[in-house]
């Protein structure tokens, strides 16, 4: 997220008993955004000016700038500042990784797991790193099927891995809050590449985030 030194935005309410929050966004866009969501609230037939919403234009500019601050980030590089040579060429999983990111289509919130491996082909990558991929693109507009689709490419572009897969796993509240409103569908995508396009890669990998070493 692009900020200046000019961009720590303190909240009256929040100055109590010694403890300052400090808040940093682009002020600039804090101030549009929250304009149009006075008029949004007054065209719901709300009265933006009573004590419980004052606040909330402002508020609701923040916390789209932060689910939606992956536009500022470069997965990419992300994935480059932590590469290591390294002679492993077994498979590598991260799974059950936490994803919170906002459907396109009526800017509500879709949320779930991610299962993600890759076989090294001469580099690894910081395990961090790999969940950190998945936020900066969770954290943008999204679909499920793209979102799936990206994150495999840039680990497949960016490491060179021998394979990469993808598996999501999401509820969408778009389909729980409104429309058909079946709150407990999941939605699973996923994305292959290399060595997963064959069965038994692929079936060692589904086995592996599906099994429990409890």
């Amino acid at each position: 997220m692009n900020v200046t030194n000019n961009d720590a935005l303190y909240d009256d309410d929040e100055q109590l008993d010694g403890y300052i929050k400090i808040d940093r966004y682009n002020t600039d866009k804090v101030e549009s955004i929250a304009h149009h969501y006075h008029d949004i609230l007054d065209k719901l037939g709300e009265n933006p000016n009573r004590q419980g919403l004052l606040k909330t234009p402002e508020r609701v500019a923040k916390a789209l700038q932060y689910l939606t601050h992956g536009y500022d980030l470069d997965p990419a590089a992300i994935l480059k500042s932590a590469m290591f040579e390294e002679d492993y060429s077994q498979m590598v999983v991260v799974k059950d990784i936490e994803v919170y990111s906002m459907c396109e289509h009526h800017m509500l919130p879709f949320f779930g797991k991610a299962h993600i491996a890759y076989i090294p082909n001469g580099h690894i990558v910081g395990l961090s790193k790999i969940p950190r991929v998945v936020d900066a693109f969770a954290r943008r507009l999204q679909v499920q099927e793209r979102l799936t689709n990206e994150i495999r490419d840039c680990i497949q572009e960016t490491l060179n891995p021998a394979g990469v897969a993808v598996v999501m796993e999401c509820k969408h509240l778009c389909m729980a809050m409104r429309g058909i409103q079946k709150q407990n569908s999941v939605t699973t995508t996923s994305a292959f590449t290399g060595e997963f396009a064959h069965e038994r890669t692929r079936a060692e990998f589904l086995r592996l985030i599906t099994a429990s070493l409890d």
